[in-house]
């Protein structure tokens, strides 16, 4: 078994799902890490690099510093190419433009584990200080979303009651 930052992979789990395992770390979220760090989709956490490790971790504990991917402008599938007797300066001052669009790395503000329990944890008490139904349910004990209360309700009541209190 790997340990990175305080969670276990499994040895014989396929790295992009084995990556799931971090709270804040879902399959989309898992399978674009997997393309930033060039693992590929079939690659056990066993037969991972110590490298490939070691990027890893790197990564997850502080995201926001590490190396930004380069961005080459794509054309879009209605794009026309200039004529073959258009000027290089226009052609050049065009891919400037292109280049220049804003683009966020969706990865750059990943928050995983105690980062991402504390943004929930926030995030309710927030609704409860504002005084929503939302924050009310939560409050109370009962199920936020909807969900019947007649039977189904033990979950519910457990989970607000313990965890989600604030």
């Amino acid at each position: 078994m790997v340990h990175v930052l305080g969670v276990q992979l499994p040895d014989y789990q396929y790295a992009r799902f084995a990556l799931t395992a971090f709270y804040g770390i879902g399959h989309k979220t898992a399978h674009r890490l997997c393309a930033r760090l060039q693992i590929h989709d079939k690659c056990k956490v066993r037969s991972l690099t110590p490298h490939q490790i070691t990027e890893l971790a790197a990564f997850l504990s502080s995201p926001s510093t590490s190396i930004p991917i380069p961005r080459f402008p794509l054309a879009t599938p209605s794009y026309k190419p200039p004529p073959a007797s258009t000027p290089l300066a226009v052609l050049k001052e065009e891919t400037k433009k292109l280049s220049q669009r804003a683009w966020t790395d969706p990865l750059r503000n990943i928050k995983i584990e105690s980062e991402a329990r504390r943004v929930v944890k926030d995030n309710i008490a927030h609704q409860r200080m504002i005084g929503s139904y939302v924050g009310k349910r939560h409050a109370m004990g009962l199920p936020v979303r909807g969900q019947n209360t007649q039977n189904n309700a033990r979950t519910a009541k457990k989970l607000n009651r313990v965890d989600r209190r604030g």
